[in-house]
């Protein structure tokens, strides 16, 4: 492919990408962004592959920002997925302080 159509490509892409994520409503986020970090694995694995044949040091610098740029993508995916799953769950005795709990005393002080 000549360049003007992988630059045509990845605009439309880029484009048609933007459109539909846009569109999602809340309540789908969580299990999209858990369906794109699977997704966003198999990207990072393939600029792997792109990056340790590269021959072209044109080539290998574009493959090098392609996995840094997809580990970016997976690691933020799963920090935003975390933290939404959080805002969905209950208080949980482990995250909470022992002052918090006690309503300011920590049980079993000794003093």
């Amino acid at each position: 492919m000549d360049p003007v159509t992988l630059l045509t490509v990845v605009v439309l892409a880029v484009f048609v990408g933007f459109e539909v994520v846009s569109k999602v409503t809340s309540k789908l986020h969580t299990p999209l962004m858990s369906g794109a970090n699977a997704i966003h694995g198999i990207i990072l694995v393939g600029a792997i592959i792109v990056a340790g044949q590269a021959d072209d040091p044109w080539l290998l610098t574009i493959a090098l920002a392609a996995v840094v740029l997809a580990t970016a993508n997976l690691v933020g995916g799963f920090v935003v997925t975390d933290r939404m799953l959080e805002m969905f769950g209950g208080p949980r005795s482990d995250r909470t302080p022992a002052r918090r709990r006690s309503g300011g005393a920590v049980k079993g002080g000794g003093t």
